[in-house]
């Protein structure tokens, strides 16, 4: 009767060290990132860079039309302004 009992008990035994075993691994696993997730993560990252370039992009010639409109604006009014001024005797 020894046998039949110990061949029972086998298999529950191997499953419980065969889950012991495993499972630091399978902890271990869900921590690290996988290259996909690490890829997409970079080009992200990426699009982010281009977008702020872009941004900024159109930030500096935002500045300069209105420089060019200042400066225009200055321009008209120099050309408006009266040639001759008189002095008081």
């Amino acid at each position: 009767m020894l046998p039949i009992q110990s061949k029972k008990m086998m298999l529950p035994l191997a499953v419980c060290l065969m889950s012991l075993a495993l499972s630091p691994v399978i902890t271990h696993a869900e921590g690290m990132e996988t290259g996909s997730t690490a890829a997409r993560q970079a080009a992200d990252q990426k699009a982010a860079l281009a977008r702020k370039a872009a941004d900024r992009q159109k930030a500096t010639e935002e500045k300069q039309k209105a420089a060019q409109a200042q400066a225009q604006e200055t321009q008209k009014v120099v050309e408006e302004a009266p040639k001759e001024v008189e002095l008081p005797k």
